[in-house]
């Protein structure tokens, strides 16, 4: 029962990760704790993640803006290592804080946008995505929150998106299996969510279509605000 219930639940946060780009990993990871133990939520959570973002960058592969991806990919690389080296050593409690007030200015703040322009950009954001994705989780909302300045095409959004994220989630589960972590031990419950995420994608790609271009772009935007709001009040909860 729990893998059929988990499989159900990846299609359903797969389809709205589908349709508006990202949300469903966060829910899937608010989700897991009721059915896996603490440390196998992030590694099966990340394989999962990466089957339901590779899978929709492959539905839509022809609106990948593939320019972003060695940027994105040499930062990844780079924040994969350095967080995987340092991450017994290093307190990560604030950075929930960080990323959610990051989203929230990005997107509603022109002042603090003027400011860091100079500084975003993908080479930065796969560093921090792909690296904080180690204890984190789901840190997607950081890449969506650039590309969401860099194209107005919802298609392109998503589907470049679910490329990069495709990234971050590939480097994390073979950190996972560097440092032992046993993906066989959980094959059921993987298979049943792999199928569910893949299903999910398709679903989201034909139901994108649905919504247009400006109702998108504010889904999004407040998509991403709760989503920083929720990082933040879980500090103090």
């Amino acid at each position: 029962m729990n893998e059929l219930l988990l499989g159900l639940l990846t299609f359903f946060t797969s389809t709205v990760a589908g349709i508006v780009g990202l949300g469903g990993g966060m829910m899937l990871i608010a989700i897991l704790p009721s059915f896996l133990p603490l440390n196998a939520l992030i590694p099966v959570h990340g394989l999962t993640q990466m089957s339901s973002n590779f899978s929709r960058a492959v539905f839509g592969y022809k609106d990948v803006q593939y320019e972003t991806i060695p940027k994105f990919l040499i930062g990844s690389l780079a924040g994969i290592a350095l967080f995987a080296s340092i991450i017994s050593m290093i307190s990560l409690e604030y950075v929930p804080l960080f990323i959610g007030a990051y989203i929230l200015l990005s997107l509603w703040s022109k002042k603090f946008n003027n400011k860091i322009k100079k500084y975003e950009n993908y080479y930065l954001v796969g560093f921090l995505q792909s690296g904080l994705s180690i204890v984190v989780g789901a840190t997607g909302p950081l890449t969506m929150t650039l590309l969401l300045k860099d194209y107005e095409d919802k298609d392109k959004v998503v589907a470049t998106g679910a490329a990069l994220m495709s990234i971050t989630h590939i480097l994390k589960v073979f950190v996972f299996m560097y440092f032992g972590f046993v993906f066989f031990d959980y094959i059921g419950i993987i298979i049943a969510m792999i199928i569910g995420a893949v299903a999910g994608s398709y679903a989201g790609t034909k139901l994108r279509d649905k919504i247009d271009g400006k109702k998108f772009t504010m889904i999004l935007k407040v998509l991403l605000s709760a989503l920083a709001v929720k990082l933040i009040v879980s500090l103090f909860i």
